[in-house]
């Protein structure tokens, strides 16, 4: 009866790679195992097949700090990003498995009366589209966090922060593995470790890629490899706007309870959070300079270090459990690229997603299949084609993303 209790049943099955698959996905992360769990539910007779280098979720899918909100600055990114909020909301119950969702909303800090202008805007833009987004005073920030510094009389004091109660955090682990497991129980092959190290073209047409384990004939091939896009891109001989930034951050040993929302400064360039286990998740800018670095400096440790203290001054002596770093595929307008590529049949993006990537994933997933399968751009990613870049028209959505923004 114990060995019954505790015998391991694996998440999704390991087989064997087949010659040929309907869709061929490129990187075993959230956009790409959540747009082939959307295919396999919405149509389970096709044959769909999720290759990585590495494990499932080696890349930014396990390198982020799982931050998932809507207060966006364009019409396009609140509509999509909320979109995703929602999907959130209800994905636990969907997959089956606790993600550990938990919206204990956010605050972003406003530090000089010129950043409250541009938070009021974003509070006005989220309100018309139905998000919960307010501006609030430096005592209501002081209520919902006790121990915050409102720095009066100091550099960087606060003036107010827009207050975003739906945000919260989840298990990135988590649902990485929930999206494979519902992916895989509908019918998809993963195939980790397996390498694409080249795709193959007949003219215009892709047809397939070839892999570490031999080379497999596709009828579609979506390139969902986030900081590695340009990389795969190259191998047809293609060229993206995007430039790959390392991202770091890092976590303090567990805490006394200190706060229970998210904090974010864009003057500061610096986020925290604390998690039910008490660590601080400390994460700010991306690195000065791209590279497809996954090592973590001294300096930005440093620097993210002096701005926490600076807002909560009590994490002074705090010891630093571990660091990390991810890599972020950063477009001109801070906004995404889904969709196929002109000149190439057969071959579709899910890219640019800089530091939106985790909290877009379920939305990113569901309409990226949804085009595959329709033929027809959904409304929600239709202004984020690669024309846009050629044909001006650019999003910008640096200003919502400015606390993970290069600087």
């Amino acid at each position: 009866m114990v060995s019954q209790l505790f015998s391991r049943q694996r998440f999704w099955r390991k087989q064997e790679l087949s010659s040929y698959y309907d869709i061929v996905i490129i990187g075993g992360g959230v956009h790409g195992l959540s747009t082939a769990y959307y295919l396999a539910k919405f149509d389970k007779d096709l044959k769909v097949a999720v290759m990585d280098k590495s494990y499932l979720g080696a890349g930014a899918s396990g390198r982020n700090t799982a931050i998932i909100r809507a207060n966006y600055l364009t019409p396009e990114g609140i509509a999509f990003m909320n979109a995703s909020l929602k999907l959130y909301e209800q994905l636990s119950g969907e997959l089956g498995l606790n993600l550990l969702f938990s919206q204990i909303g956010r605050l972003d800090i406003g530090h000089t009366e010129s950043t409250l202008f541009w938070l009021r805007q974003r509070s006005e833009y989220n309100q018309l589209m139905g998000v919960e987004s307010n501006l609030i005073t430096p005592d209501e920030v002081k209520a919902i966090v006790p121990e915050i510094d409102l720095r009066e009389g100091k550099p960087f004091p606060i003036m107010g922060a827009l207050h975003h109660p739906p945000a919260g955090v989840a298990r990135h682990d988590a649902v990485v593995w929930g999206y494979a497991r519902g992916a895989d129980r509908n019918g998809v092959e993963l195939h980790p470790f397996t390498e694409v190290i080249g795709i193959t073209k007949e003219g215009r047409r892709v047809t397939g890629v070839d892999t570490s384990k031999g080379r497999v004939k596709a009828g579609l091939v979506v390139s969902a490899t986030a900081g590695w896009t340009s990389t795969i891109a190259r191998m047809i001989d293609i060229d993206v706007p995007i430039l790959t930034y390392p991202l770091q951050a890092f976590v303090t040993e567990p805490l006394k309870p200190m706060i229970d929302t998210t904090i974010s400064s864009g003057e500061l360039h610096t986020y925290i959070y604390q998690t039910e286990r008490g660590e601080l998740v400390i994460g700010g800018g991306v690195d000065h300079y791209p590279t497809y670095s996954h090592k973590s400096t001294l300096h930005m440790l440093e620097e993210l270090a002096t701005n926490a203290i600076r807002l909560l001054p009590q994490l002074r002596g705090a010891k630093v459990l571990r660091q990390w770093t991810g890599i972020c595929d950063m477009t001109p307008d801070y906004a995404p690229i889904i969709g196929p590529v002109d000149g190439v049949d057969n071959f579709m993006l899910n890219c640019g997603w800089g530091t939106w990537g985790f909290k877009a994933a379920p939305i990113s997933g569901k309409t990226t299949a949804e085009l595959i399968l329709t033929g027809k751009v959904p409304e929600l990613i239709e202004p984020f084609d690669l024309n846009r870049f050629y044909e001006g028209r650019l999003i910008n959505e640096r200003a919502a993303a400015i606390a993970a923004a290069i600087h």
